[in-house]
């Protein structure tokens, strides 16, 4: 059987059962489990499923999920997107970069960029860019610590990231709605999020396609606020027009 045929008997089992095993899918095609994990990362980075030790199972609807996960989730998509991103910047400039999967795999397409200066409250994009021994240098903002993003929130946060001025804000979000702009999931980071573009001359916004059309609970800008938005793929038409409208540039 063809991957892409087995993959989409795959994707309806996981549709009809909500959850599926390695064991019993190697059985059901007759295949090995390699070949399996396979397929399912395959899925996983096109969004159709959430891998998990042994299985997948449906997308979470609404939130998104740890860390860990979300960092497989349409990491190919994610991975263009943080190429074109980081050819956007150059030495000299002075960026705050949040907390995200798409943003982790930015700053590590930019710790090639010499002589930045880095303003986070990513403890995983802190490292990443202070290892590169590129002349640039990193500023990790204090506050209350989430262990599972490896991120500070809050308060303390917030107050420490108006003592800086940045020429962009690099900002990832949960969704991006023709009408609400972008918004997210976790309170916290959309307070993260309001705050750096608050605080820089420019915001870019990365986000997948499937961010298109989603509403998170939590409002992070209009589209207005967005000057750059760095994608994989084309928004739809509406979404075309009112980007358009918004002078919002879509790379």
């Amino acid at each position: 059987m063809r991957p892409r045929i087995r993959q989409a008997r795959i994707a309806e089992l996981v549709q009809k059962q909500r959850q599926v095993t390695v064991d019993d899918l190697a059985v059901r095609f007759d295949t090995s489990h390699e070949t399996i994990r396979r397929d399912l990362s395959a899925l996983a980075e096109a969004g159709t499923v959430q891998k998990f030790h042994g299985g997948a199972r449906l997308p979470r609807d609404g939130a998104e999920g740890p860390f860990r996960e979300r960092m497989a989730q349409n990491a190919a998509a994610k991975r263009a997107i943080a190429a074109k991103a980081a050819a956007l910047f150059s030495p000299g400039q002075t960026l705050f970069i949040d907390t995200g999967s798409t943003t982790l795999m930015c700053a590590q397409e930019l710790a090639k960029v010499s002589g930045l200066t880095v303003v986070t409250n990513a403890s995983r994009i802190a490292e990443t860019m202070a290892s590169a021994d590129n002349r640039s240098s990193v500023f990790l903002l204090g506050g209350r610590f989430d262990g599972d993003n490896r991120e500070t929130v809050g308060p303390t946060t917030i107050e420490q990231i108006a003592s800086f001025r940045a020429d962009y804000a690099v900002i990832t979000v949960g969704a991006l709605d023709s009408r609400e702009g972008a918004m997210d999931f976790n309170f916290d980071e959309a307070q993260i999020a309001r705050a750096m573009i608050d605080n820089a001359g420019e915001a870019v916004v990365l986000a997948d396609s499937t961010k298109f059309g989603r509403k998170g609970s939590f409002r992070v800008c209009p589209l207005e606020r967005i000057q750059t938005l760095v994608t994989d793929k084309p928004p739809g038409p509406e979404m075309q027009k009112v980007l358009a409208a918004a002078k919002t540039t879509v790379r």
